[in-house]
């Protein structure tokens, strides 16, 4: 067996799938070599592993500007080049080189960056393709012109460079998010696989207990990039206090728990004041690290709860990306908000819409958002209906499993 492993990934939501593969890998294989570089942030998704000791991260980390997200934006972008990107991508890459003469192989998680860095390493690589789906463009809600018809005529959301890289004699897996989006590819020459989605892995909740029993419980998923995070969170705070100000016939209780640390109870706790917010105790069994009252408005912060939480919730509220794809994985459909970014922008809003379904519906205003969480909570059959297609959209659990072996059999042994 190989020795030495080297995962490279470019964000948050890939950061947790490559934890997910590679926590299923170390149980058949605990003597394996893991060096992981995240190619964007610090990859803090990995410190609790590293701290376990059976992985590294290793090479040159820095927290972008856009966070990730540069090529959303030119002024994104040009706040990344003033922060040192070049440089950053420069070091990452003589890394890279370097693991390819010392032996080993490369996963790459993600899209065209890590895949492109596989491929010069001058190992053998498999890549996980994780943003990319040709539900985005087979169907609705909306069109995106021209988008659509650039990808209806490739046959394929990837482009040609990138269908190159995956069908390298050194490339040995590839897999992607969905079978739709794995055909399309193979008609291109790229033996793609879908063996799974790893982002609904572990996501088994806890019973609700009786202190929530009484409430509407709201899943509000702000991000976990900071600063946008904050703001994105108190823009659709104000988009609650619309709907639930003067309310008297639901109780409405807001479940906020950030996948990682950020934003913690202190980033929020000015917001909250300032809109008269006041401390109050977390309701028995809730597993709340905070919480805070406005009238019959009832908020728990929890960093680390978001799988408990997740599966309690009724409706959400989001301006994430793996996250809310996660909760409409578990069947709850969701209304997000765009912002001005650097990520969560309507352009993203929208894609992340048609990739879903429409299990996520794009809200234009905070009065909007108002309205439809009005709708959709009086209409249990409908979020039903939307929660199952965000299911089918987002696919099965045990990918983690399933692409752990792929990784055993193709690049390691």
């Amino acid at each position: 067996m190989a020795a030495r492993l080297l995962v490279l990934s470019n964000g948050h939501g890939e950061d947790l799938i490559a934890l997910r593969v590679l926590q299923a890998l170390q149980v058949n294989q605990p003597g394996l070599a893991v060096a992981v570089l995240p190619l964007v942030g610090e990859g803090n998704a990995f410190a609790a592993a590293e701290a376990e000791g059976w992985l590294q991260r290793v090479g040159p980390r820095q927290a972008l500007p856009s966070g990730g997200f540069s090529n959303q934006s030119l002024r994104g972008l040009l706040w990344d080049l003033a922060a040192g990107l070049p440089l950053l991508s420069w070091r990452q890459w003589r890394l890279v080189r370097r693991w390819g003469r010392q032996g080993g192989a490369v996963l790459a998680v993600g899209d065209l960056l890590p895949l492109l860095l596989a491929w010069a390493s001058g190992a053998p690589y498999g890549f996980i393709g994780t943003p990319k789906s040709d539900y985005t463009w087979r169907s609705g809600p909306g069109q995106a012109w021209p988008a659509d018809a650039y990808h209806r005529l490739k046959g394929s959301e990837w482009d040609p460079w990138e269908w190159a890289l995956m069908g390298r004699p050194r490339c040995r897996l590839v897999a992607l998010r969905d079978p739709l989006t794995a055909r399309g590819l193979a008609r291109h020459g790229v033996a793609a696989l879908a063996p799974g989605n790893p982002m609904l892995d572990g996501l088994v909740g806890a019973p609700l207990p009786a202190s929530l029993g009484g409430y509407r419980r709201l899943v509000l998923l702000a991000g976990s990039r900071m600063p946008e995070a904050r703001a994105n969170f108190a823009r659709l705070l104000d988009a609650l206090l619309a709907w639930s100000d003067g309310r008297r016939d639901d109780t409405p209780v807001v479940l906020l728990a950030p996948g990682g640390t950020r934003p913690a109870p202190q980033d929020l706790a000015p917001i909250l004041r300032w809109r008269d917010f006041e401390p109050a105790d977390p309701p028995a069994g809730s597993g709340a690290e905070a919480a805070w009252r406005r009238r019959g408005l009832l908020l728990l912060l929890g960093p680390g709860r978001f799988t408990p939480w997740a599966n309690w919730g009724e409706l959400g509220l989001a301006t994430a990306g793996t996250a809310t794809e996660q909760l409409v994985g578990l069947g709850i459909a969701a209304l997000s908000l765009p912002g001005p970014g650097p990520q969560f922008k309507l352009g993203f809003a929208q894609r992340q819409s048609r990739l879903l379904g429409g299990a996520v519906a794009v809200c234009h205003s905070q009065e909007e958002l108002a309205e439809r969480l009005q709708q959709l909570l009086g209409d249990p059959e409908g979020r039903l209906q939307l929660g199952a297609i965000g299911r089918q959209r987002m696919g099965q659990p045990g990918g983690s499993e399933a692409l752990a072996a792929l990784v055993a059999e193709r690049l390691l042994a």
